[in-house]
């Protein structure tokens, strides 16, 4: 079973929140701050927070910047993963993406299932790896925040969650960019 080793250090990550949504501002932005608030009480520290509109662009641009950052560990964003037209976080995210972590994603919809059934097939969230940054894209509910966080990231981003983690691999997620000796 899963389980925190004690022995290995905390090792906290620098997690940018992104909002997607043509109509929220940070005073009315309840998703984003149900992550800004999880990513605090664990213990992480949130290196940016942005609200872009619903624009792949604007979206694919924004996750570029922070990419490039090397203050930023992850990203992690809310909103725009349904199927309505002015849903595309996930098309902008798959832009970028040099690696696609579809277990991210698939792993969502299983826990949602058990919370909201079938509705839980109209979420597109989505995750992968850029420029040694991990970016997750969860849909724009604080309870889907809620339950992406809690039940998945909080475990993912913690380097003592055994057996494997996220945090571990970090190092290794540019290896490919190294010059053999």
């Amino acid at each position: 079973m899963p389980r925190i080793d004690e022995t290995r250090p905390f090792l906290a990550v620098n997690i940018a929140v992104l909002t997607v949504s043509d109509t929220r501002s940070t005073a009315d932005d309840k998703s984003g701050q149900t992550l800004v608030d999880r990513i605090g009480q664990a213990g992480h520290r949130v290196a940016a927070r942005a609200i872009v509109r619903d624009d792949r662009a604007a979206i694919a641009d924004q996750l570029r910047r922070w990419i490039a950052d090397p203050a930023i560990d992850v990203v992690i964003s809310t909103g725009g993963t349904g199927v309505t037209g002015r849903d595309v976080t996930p098309e902008a995210f798959e832009a970028v993406f040099e690696k696609s972590i579809p277990g991210f994603g698939e792993l969502f919809r299983w826990l949602s299932y058990q919370k909201v059934g079938t509705s839980t097939i109209q979420s597109r969230a989505v995750a992968g790896v850029a420029g040694g940054t991990y970016l997750f894209a969860l849909p724009g509910s604080p309870g889907a925040c809620k339950d992406a966080w809690d039940d998945i990231l909080v475990h993912q981003l913690d380097n003592r969650h055994r057996p494997c983690n996220f945090v571990e691999l970090m190092p290794r997620l540019q290896e490919h960019l190294k010059k053999p000796a």
